[in-house]
């Protein structure tokens, strides 16, 4: 795009609302659709794309959203009574703003899991009371548990014998301590120049996967993993609590470099104490300690001081009861006009860990999201393809919800076939790395939709948006409709506290929320989403995947 038309396109963005009476507060605004746009409007239409900027940016309401989502529904664990209240106030807030067609749709998961209390206390040699959380699924211990300490030193089975007849009661530690670091380095992460070259460049091959040895490990670390909890319940022990792990601790740990980053003071990343299959194995209680705090737990049991902790844990397990699922996704839709039957997708995952709020992970994307639609449908305007929305539920156990709904309307796995509706997804767009800006899209190789993301680009450079990348990238809800052979994209943010100490944490709070950042995100996703909306043709598609192919 010429320079003029950027100039062009910031003066409307920074246009002053036209004169008017305020409205007062809580009164319902105008009718909008009074100056709505045809449905053959230019997608590039700059007075369009001005509009929407203005009313993303001056006036939005995304960090209102965050603060619902995190401070008062969250933790918002998948299946607990917080998610389906969660969901319940994004539909009321999508039928306020005018959506149509606001539903939820279930998928079968499993049983939730909330934590109803947590405290933990150093009795002996002086007390003090210990920073932690239950490990996700964890029983309860059926009160407050008093008992001396056992560091059990074990890393095979012949190891666990000597511990037999030993451990009734008794709360078990297990790992040695770990340094602690000063809180220094590359804690916010930008992408500077380096980043960027990084990531514009296409991987000539997939990393390699892990060699027959590693695998070996990792097997072996498992079923050693698994043989400790059954030693633990036959022999009567109480709680296991534990510290978190780094990545030289396990098998294939380079894999998990980016742990490196994380920070201590307080932070921990609890891992997974049980299940939410309700016939699975139930291990012993368990929870995760801040590391300042375990560590001197071990330093006095290696000194041969006798240690003794009172540890309650209660937890409520919630049962799969609903006859479809407790998995929910949330969907709303701003109806198309000539290409109706063609569908834009934004979607975030609503589902958070059940230690903090779920700010970062993912109140944001999920707030910046229906932000984008409310903006669209605050002005009125009127899109050629449908817009819908999605929150996920699922996705923190392996994008349950975006592979339900997928597999539900787009690509039948059973089968491995397309279904009819295949053809109808324009585009999907995620969003789910936290609270920074947007500064690009991964283009998941695929060259023809790049091009016309990078003219969309151009009208939004000035807030910060800089390239798209032609990398392929996983681990969020683009996936399941990428391997489907749908066009499904990422956003890129720049990752900030993001992995270092608010990513599935006891610190993933609002407290962490960039406000400007969020505005941006909100901003960025609803002008992408006019674009694709009204383009005149459909994204390209890269060529079906074989395993997504008739």
């Amino acid at each position: 795009m010429t320079r003029l038309l950027v100039l062009l396109l910031i003066a409307f963005s920074l246009a002053p609302v036209s004169a008017q009476a305020p409205r007062p507060a809580g009164a319902p605004r105008p009718p909008a659709t009074a100056a709505a746009p045809t449905a053959a409007a230019d997608p590039l239409d700059l007075a369009t794309i001005g509009r929407i900027r203005t009313e993303a940016i001056q006036r939005s309401q995304a960090m209102e959203h965050v603060w619902w989502l995190s401070e008062v529904y969250g933790p918002r664990a998948t299946a607990t009574p917080a998610f389906e209240q969660a969901s319940q106030w994004a539909m009321k807030q999508f039928t306020a703003w005018g959506l149509t067609n606001v539903h939820q749709e279930r998928f079968l998961f499993g049983q939730g899991w909330t934590i109803e209390r947590f405290s933990a206390h150093l009795l002996t040699p002086q007390t003090q009371a210990l920073v932690g959380q239950p490990r996700w699924y964890s029983p309860s211990t059926n009160g407050p548990v008093t008992s001396d300490v056992v560091y059990l030193k074990a890393t095979n089975e012949s190891e666990l014998a000597p511990y037999r007849g030993q451990l009734r009661g008794k709360i078990v530690v297990m790992q040695p301590v770990r340094a602690v670091r000063m809180l220094e380095g590359r804690l916010i992460l930008r992408m500077g120049e380096a980043e960027w070259a990084e990531a514009m460049q296409t991987p000539l091959s997939s990393p390699a996967p892990p060699s027959a040895r590693v695998l070996e490990q990792m097997r072996a670390f498992q079923a050693f993993a698994t043989q400790v909890q059954r030693f633990l319940v036959s022999e009567g022990a109480a709680v296991l609590l534990e510290r978190g792990s780094d990545s030289d601790e396990t098998p294939g740990g380079s894999d998990l470099s980016w742990m490196q980053q994380r920070v201590d003071g307080g932070t921990i990343f609890p891992g997974n104490g049980g299940s939410r299959d309700p016939k699975a194995f139930v291990p012993i209680p368990s929870a995760t300690l801040a590391v300042e705090h375990y560590n001197r737990i071990i330093r006095l049991i290696d000194r041969g001081q006798p240690v003794r902790l009172e540890v309650n844990i209660a937890t409520t397990m919630h049962p799969e009861t609903h006859p479809e699922g407790n998995g929910i996704n949330t969907i709303a839709e701003i109806p198309g006009t000539d290409l109706a039957d063609e569908v834009v997708l934004l979607g975030a995952h609503l589902d958070s860990y059940p230690y903090a709020g779920g700010a970062t992970d993912n109140a944001t994307g999920s707030a910046a999201m229906m932000e984008a639609v409310r903006v669209i449908r605050t002005l009125g305007l009127k899109p050629r393809r449908t817009i819908r929305m999605a929150l996920w539920a699922g996705e923190e156990q392996g994008l349950l919800g975006a592979r339900a709904y997928v597999n539900r309307h787009f690509h039948d796995t059973a089968t491995n076939t397309p279904k009819p509706a295949h053809t109808s997804l324009a585009a999907y767009f995620n969003l789910d790395n936290g609270t920074g800006r947007i500064v690009g899209v991964w283009g998941q190789g695929n060259l023809g939709a790049m091009r016309l993301f990078e003219r969309w680009g151009e009208t939004v450079k000035d807030l910060g948006f800089k390239a798209v990348s032609p990398r392929s990238v996983g681990s969020t809800d683009h996936v399941p409709f990428d391997q489907a052979g749908l066009p499904g994209f990422q956003f890129i943010q720049e990752r900030l506290e993001y992995q270092a100490r608010t990513h599935h944490s006891n610190m993933d709070t609002y407290d962490h929320v960039q406000r400007d950042d969020l505005t941006q995100q909100g901003a960025i996703a609803a002008v992408f989403a006019w674009h694709a909306a009204n383009t005149p043709e459909k994204l390209p598609r890269k060529a079906m995947p074989s395993s997504a192919s008739r």
